[in-house]
């Protein structure tokens, strides 16, 4: 008989909502996104004592891949590594769905070209869902800092778009 590990399967529930945090924020396509998030639950589960039961175990797993993030990201320009997207390979296919695949790619292609601070805060708040106050204690700024990121990210995600703010 095998006993329950909320621990685990907390993780487990989580991962949808990881791995599209984890697209959210890298620019490197689903390969990369899959990795940060493999990365960050790989990193959970080492450190599982540091979790203290009864708190938000998504807030912890968010900021955690968000820390992982930004270290990559550090580290990948003193690197001075480029990659390539993904995308570049990618055929659409001829399922019928061709307008919605196109406009989810120039989505994502806006997204990409956000500045990494705003980007955080579009994915966290439009597309995670999390509240402001949420979002900010993810980020680790206040809830002022985060709102107005958000707005100058929604804008610009807006006017890439070519759609009026």
């Amino acid at each position: 008989m095998k006993l329950a590990d909320p621990f685990a399967d907390g993780i487990l529930a989580l991962l949808p909502r990881l791995r599209r945090f984890a697209a959210g924020l890298s620019r490197g396509g689903a390969g990369e996104a899959d990795d940060l998030c493999q990365t960050t639950i790989e990193r959970a589960l080492r450190n599982r004592d540091k979790w203290q039961a009864g708190t938000r175990l998504d807030s912890w797993m968010y900021r955690m891949m968000r820390n992982i993030w930004i270290d990559e990201v550090r580290a990948r320009s003193r690197r001075g590594e480029t990659f390539v997207d993904e995308e570049a390979g990618l055929g659409i296919g001829a399922s019928g769905g061709q307008d919605e695949s196109a406009a989810l790619g120039d989505v994502d292609r806006a997204l990409a070209q956000l500045p990494d601070e705003q980007r955080e805060a579009v994915v966290l708040v439009m597309i995670e869902g999390w509240s402001y106050k949420e979002a900010a204690e993810i980020v680790g700024c206040p809830v002022g800092t985060l709102n107005s990121r958000l707005v100058r990210g929604r804008d610009a995600l807006l006017a890439r778009l070519g759609e009026a703010a």
